[in-house]
């Protein structure tokens, strides 16, 4: 199989507070609105994340996204979307550091650090 896009949707049931939560966390509204209860972040070149108003799914997750200073994103989320505290976990075999958290809707987030962008 070769692929060359994905998409990933996450699902919430208010969809406007959805919208604003997501924008927050991404930093940046959505980049295609298709239609009502529907919008698609581009997280990078053809990787789509859709949030869609619905029942979120139970069990999926978590949907982890790579940052540069795992730190500093952990204060923004916990200031700016009142996020609980986010344990930073790491092993000394792996070569990066991750924490886990979910959306107002139970949806599974996580972010990842690779061990390579310490500064």
């Amino acid at each position: 199989m070769m692929t060359n896009e994905m998409t990933i949707q996450i699902r919430v049931q208010d969809f406007a507070r959805g919208i604003e939560w997501y924008k927050t966390l991404l930093k940046k509204g959505p980049d295609f609105i298709p239609h009502e209860g529907f919008a698609e972040w581009e997280l990078i070149p053809n990787c789509w994340l859709q949030v869609a108003e619905g029942t979120p799914a139970t069990g999926s997750g978590p949907l982890r996204l790579g940052v540069k200073h795992i730190e500093t994103e952990r204060k923004r989320l916990m200031e700016d979307l009142g996020v609980e505290y986010l344990e930073i976990q790491s092993r000394p075999e792996v070569p990066v550091k991750w924490a886990t958290f979910s959306d107002p809707w139970g949806n599974l987030i996580g972010l990842f650090q690779s061990n390579t962008n310490e500064d």
